[in-house]
């Protein structure tokens, strides 16, 4: 069975063994180094003390008269007092005259063969197998009046002297080694912690495995998402987000780039007013590379307190409003069926009265009253809009806000024969939609008695005007500069959260459609009291290419 190791067990042994390799190279390196240097200062201190005693005064009338006692009495003092190994003296035939460890050796040769160069004159330094080992010794000529040779001093330390000296400076380098390895040890413990510890305690094969499933995990979201950092460069993008802005090159290419170069983004995409804006954003409606989309952007805090960059978001506009069309008509769906249904509890519990009193003709004429108000109503829509949509909206508007106590009246001069081409639909739908609430919330909150909510739509001019005109309580002169950004609203949060959350969006959506549009806003008191919003959505030169509903 194959033992696995912790990754942190595994990085210090790693450290501890390259350590000790390094060490012991070290150590052979510097080794051969001071045996090197030994050998040359104890070479030399060879060569001066043979130069030396080869000069002594009445050294070279005792070699040349073979005065072996004297010979040993001049030299014995000296050598007491040197550190060489052995001290000799040979005369010219190289037999010895005097050996400081041998005496034994007196007349017999000298051992080596290195004298030739000595004999004519020179000092030389060599290491040779001598009589008592081998050595490294110098050899010095001595001289006599006439400057002949007539002798030789050799001066020598035995290699197992320097191999003693070297091996007691290698067991004081080898204790020195010993205290750096353990530092080494503790170093390496205390660094692979760390590392393990900046790993969140995970095996790299454990990080290795998030990495995937983090990519993994971005590649099958169906929401493009890339991220930025600080410098505002590229660190990450999933497919969604390369499909959905036509961009060819893979990932890999991408990230590490500026942003500028890779997306087409709107001067304001950082800023907000001009000013560096860097929190979150959502739903924001921005075009990326001449594709209109919805971002969400949330700041990254790698470490408390410090932005480190930005991750964004996005989903095709087309999408959320085929999912926001098909939501509406869902909610308009069901407000219908409610309203049918009260309405329909009221007009049958009338009608059983009438029945039960036995008021017959009241009844009847009941019934037709009923039926000619709904279609007037409806008749009147259905020939002044040629948008199905849109009639429908209008139809499902006018009964609730009946259910609700509020008349909604239409402007007998309202008239849409073409949706501009400018603006959607479902984004027209939403700018009436939301105008008409508003009115009709404003108007409940004015209390009794309750006035009448006018709508005007018109395309007479080159232009789409819509009108919303209530009697509430009209708009505070100071919150109208910022009526239309997201979370501003002048209805009361109530307590409720939910309900809080969904006031603010309706008029910031309204401002986005018609500002995409091209086209503007105008609020206006209306006399005595109340307000009038005017939208105002411009037709292109060419009229043609509006849509037409028949």
């Amino acid at each position: 069975m194959k033992l696995r190791l912790p990754f942190q067990v595994k990085l210090f042994l790693s450290l501890v063994v390259f350590s000790c390799l390094l060490l012991v190279l070290l150590g052979a390196i510097l080794f051969h180094i001071i045996d090197r240097q030994l050998h040359h200062d104890l070479g030399q201190r060879a060569r001066v003390q043979a130069s030396e005693i080869a000069l002594m005064p009445g050294l070279a009338e005792k070699v040349a008269r073979r005065d072996v006692p004297g010979i040993a009495r001049l030299i014995q003092p000296l050598r007491d007092k040197s550190d060489a190994s052995y001290i000799v003296i040979g005369d010219v035939r190289e037999r010895h005259l005097y050996h400081s460890e041998s005496p034994d050796r007196i007349d017999l040769p000298m051992i080596g063969g290195d004298n030739a160069e000595v004999l004519a004159g020179k000092t030389i330094i060599s290491v040779r197998q001598g009589g008592i080992g081998v050595s490294l010794r110098s050899k010095a000529p001595i001289l006599d009046e006439n400057n002949q040779v007539i002798g030789i001093v050799s001066v020598g330390y035995l290699t197992s002297y320097i191999d003693n000296i070297n091996g007691h400076r290698l067991a004081q380098a080898g204790l020195y080694g010993l205290l750096l390895l353990l530092l080494l040890f503790i170093f390496s413990w205390m660094f692979t912690r760390n590392v393990k510890k900046q790993m969140f305690w995970l095996e790299p094969k454990d990080i290795a495995l998030l990495v995937r499933q983090q990519k993994a995990l971005l590649e099958a979201m169906y929401e493009g998402v890339f991220a930025i950092n600080a410098e505002k460069q590229l660190i990450s993008i999933n497919r969604a987000a390369r499909e959905l802005l036509d961009i060819r090159q893979p990932e890999n290419e991408l990230l590490g780039k500026p942003l500028e170069e890779v997306l087409h983004t709107p001067p304001a995409f950082f800023t907000q007013s001009g000013i560096q804006d860097n929190s979150s954003r959502h739903d924001q409606i921005t075009v990326l590379n001449q594709r209109q989309v919805i971002v969400n952007r949330v700041p990254m805090e790698l470490e408390p307190g410090k932005e480190s960059g930005w991750v964004f978001s996005f989903r095709d506009k087309n999408d959320i409003n085929t999912l926001s069309s098909q939501l509406s008509q869902v909610k308009r769906y069901a407000d219908s069926l409610r309203i049918m249904r009260h309405e329909q509890l009221n007009w049958t519990a009338t009608l059983a009265g009438l029945l039960q009193m036995q008021r017959y003709d009241d009844a009847m004429h009941y019934i037709q009253a009923q039926s000619e108000g709904a279609q007037a109503v409806l008749d009147f829509v259905s020939a002044r809009f040629t948008s199905p949509a849109l009639c429908g909206l209008l139809l499902g508007k006018f009964v609730s806000a009946r259910e609700k106590g509020v008349e909604l009246v239409f402007d007998p001069a309202c008239q849409l024969t073409r949706i501009p081409p400018v603006i959607g639909e479902t984004e027209l739908m939403s700018v009436i939609g939301n105008l008409l609430d508003n009115a009709v919330d404003a108007t409940l909150k004015a209390g009794a008695p309750v006035s009448p909510v006018e709508l005007y739509i018109s395309d007479r001019n080159r232009e789409l005007l819509i009108e919303v005109a209530d009697r509430g309580g009209g708009v505070d002169d100071a919150l109208k500069p910022n009526l239309f950004e997201q979370g501003v609203t002048s209805k009361p949060s109530g307590g409720d959260e939910m309900t809080g959350a969904e006031h603010g969006i309706g008029l910031y959506l309204v401002a986005g459609y018609v500002r995409q549009a091209g086209g503007s806003i105008e609020i206006s008191d209306n006399a005595p009291q109340g307000t009038i919003f005017s939208v105002f959505i411009p037709y292109p030169s060419e009229r043609s290419t509006g849509q037409q509903h028949e």
